[in-house]
């Protein structure tokens, strides 16, 4: 019988859509529904001028070819990092596990990794500031963020830590009998939900005119916010806390808390670089000093 301070999980099937043979589950839907969602909104975000200046964009084209590159990124990197952030000794037994993505086991961190490698690389190729493509990436992956968060919750996955006296805890099929955090949906609320409106606001106050300058703001609010929720989410079981107990006040640090200590002072490094100018092409800074002049 569930705690009185609790609220049923809500029995949602894992599988959104099944035709025959063939099933999409909700956390497949969520990575299609992210991609194509910031496909869609980057479109937009070019082809709007007031928000370019003199800095070079990318074209209609090359949003569609980089959708493509960072899907990969995002998903090969997810699996890398989880991998050797996680659960590196179980795949060292087993190492053909580590191509068994249906089991499950993605991490954010990795994928942020491979989609910043995939977009660095399709900057090269055509050539393009990988600044301006990791601002507008900045920009729109709140969204997939938001999705594949809701998504953990309705697989009964990645849930928080104990809270019996919370009167909105949840308790989940495959986290015993007590009552936990909905942490998936504060995760989604901070990460997906604010950090997209803090993104919109970003864009719309300073544009990509100053190139890094997003992103560095993207990668300091997601560690800010990610931070806060590792409070109350429990830590992969394989894991448990690096140092101390469950009580953050005596050492209860995480490896996600971890992992957003580097991802912070990269954040705030690119935020002074760009307001300095710093990260901006020379062609660009002349173009932009001729500008002011006349």
């Amino acid at each position: 019988m569930p705690p009185l301070l609790a609220l049923p999980f809500p029995a949602i099937d894992p599988v959104a859509v099944a035709i025959g043979p063939i099933t999409i589950k909700w956390y497949a839907l969520s990575y299609i529904v992210g991609l194509v969602g910031g496909w869609f909104y980057a479109r937009r975000l070019v082809a709007a001028d007031r928000f370019w200046g003199v800095v070079r964009r990318p074209s209609l084209n090359d949003i569609d070819d980089l959708i493509v590159w960072v899907a990969l990124g995002v998903v090969l990197g997810g699996r890398i990092g989880y991998v050797l952030f996680y659960n590196l000794p179980l795949y060292l037994d087993d190492p053909l596990e580590i191509l068994a993505i249906r089991n499950g086991g993605m991490s954010f961190h990795g994928g942020f990794l491979g989609a910043v490698l995939a977009m660095v690389l399709f900057a090269r190729s055509r050539k393009l500031s990988p600044y301006t493509l990791l601002d507008l990436a900045a920009v729109v992956v709140p969204i997939g963020l938001f999705f594949g968060r809701i998504a953990n919750f309705v697989n009964g996955e990645l849930w928080g830590r104990i809270a019996p006296d919370f009167a909105y805890a949840v308790v989940f099929p495959s986290g015993g009998p007590l009552a936990r955090h909905p942490s998936q949906l504060y995760e989604a609320a901070t990460e997906g939900a604010l950090l997209f409106v803090v993104m919109a606001i970003a864009v719309r106050r300073f544009g990509f005119r100053k190139p890094g300058l997003l992103g560095g703001v993207f990668v300091l609010g997601y560690a800010l916010a990610r931070t806060f929720c590792e409070f109350f989410r429990e830590p992969d079981r394989q894991l448990g806390y690096l140092f101390g107990t469950g009580d953050w006040r005596y050492g209860g640090i995480t490896m996600g808390m971890l992992l957003c200590v580097p991802m912070a002072l990269i954040g705030i490094t690119y935020i002074v670089l760009a307001a300095r100018g710093v990260t901006r092409p020379r062609h660009e800074q002349a173009e932009t000093v001729r500008a002011d002049a006349a």
